[in-house]
């Protein structure tokens, strides 16, 4: 592995997408099978793999204020994914029929087998989706994306985290010096006719109209070619916080919330991760919880193809209520 690097910027004081609401009571999503209140807990079939995620590793080149997972340039609670233990999975996906091999982190981009693995994904003729932050580790490889490119245009899409439209917030949730690095691989990507999208986050109060004009300001202004009005190309993830009080999700839900278990994010995909310590990757459920032993499905794709109950605040407050999904 890789040594560890110092992050050149850290945030200071509490983030601006903190989740405001009372501390989660003890008994909540506590039993896979019942809530608090002895209701039954809504689960999700696997009716299709569409997506398959790679964690390429928890390391990254920044510490930002409320990382989904937690990755930073010292996190190496994931490791990072090897190409050969990638290939296996790709080889399950194409049996599965899957259509899109989407990676994620950390930054992919310091997992020193990434080119490797989205060569292979895209060579196998799968769609590949990487989330990235624009930064210094992906503008090492532009010859090597260049490249990608010209072989495999739109089947590669790279999708940069922007937290914000304005520097300030961005800043205070990524770090000081984060902004223009980030904004200049955007129109680096843009320039060259690459495939591109943007993560950004609502603010507390803030509408998604609001922030998609705001993001449409910005993306004219630095001449970035994306559709702020797509949901498939700015994508909006509402806030996250485990400890935070969040409604259970019960069989009656789907009626109440006028949703169905094929809307919630692990009814069309999985995540391939490798945890520090273990002999080989893991299946887990969902891109969000990769550490908790009940979202944890096995060895294989085909293992983890049985059902999941909604037993985490995440599936709550993101899937189920907020109504996104880290695909497109």
């Amino acid at each position: 592995m890789a040594s560890r690097s110092r992050s050149r910027t850290a945030p200071s004081g509490p983030s601006p997408f903190a989740v405001e609401a009372a501390p989660l009571p003890r008994e909540k999503f506590s039993d896979p099978q019942l809530t608090a209140k002895g209701e039954e807990r809504a689960s999700v079939a696997l009716s299709e793999l569409d997506t398959l995620w790679l964690n390429t590793g928890t390391l990254c080149n920044l510490a930002c204020a409320t990382c989904y997972i937690e990755s930073s340039p010292t996190n190496d609670a994931l490791v990072y994914l090897s190409a050969d233990n990638a290939s296996r999975f790709l080889d399950e996906a194409q049996t599965m029929g899957a259509r899109e091999i989407a990676f994620t982190g950390g930054e992919p981009f310091m997992n020193p087998d990434m080119l490797p693995m989205l060569g292979d994904t895209l060579a196998r003729r799968f769609e590949a989706l990487v989330l990235t932050n624009a930064m210094k580790p992906m503008r090492r490889y532009e010859a090597a994306l260049l490249d990608l490119r010209a072989r495999f245009g739109s089947k590669l899409t790279l999708r940069v985290s922007l937290d914000h439209h304005s520097r300030q917030v961005h800043e205070a949730e990524r770090g000081a010096r984060t902004w223009e690095p980030a904004i200049d691989g955007l129109r680096w990507l843009s320039r060259h006719n690459f495939s591109i999208a943007v993560a950004g986050r609502l603010l507390p109060g803030e509408g998604e109209v609001e922030a998609r004009n705001a993001y449409a300001v910005l993306f004219d202004a630095e001449n970035i070619a994306i559709d702020a009005r797509d949901p498939a190309r700015l994508v909006l993830f509402p806030e996250m916080d485990a400890d935070k009080d969040i409604a259970e999700i019960t069989t009656a839900c789907w009626d109440i919330l006028g949703k169905s278990p094929a809307d919630i994010m692990c009814a069309t995909s999985r995540m391939v991760v490798h945890r520090k310590g273990e002999s080989a990757p893991r299946v887990v459920a969902c891109t969000l919880i990769p550490h908790d032993p009940g979202f944890d499905l096995g060895e294989t794709l085909e293992e983890a193809s049985r059902d999941v109950p909604l037993n985490h605040p995440h599936c709550a407050r993101f899937c189920a209520l907020g109504g996104a999904s880290c695909s497109a």
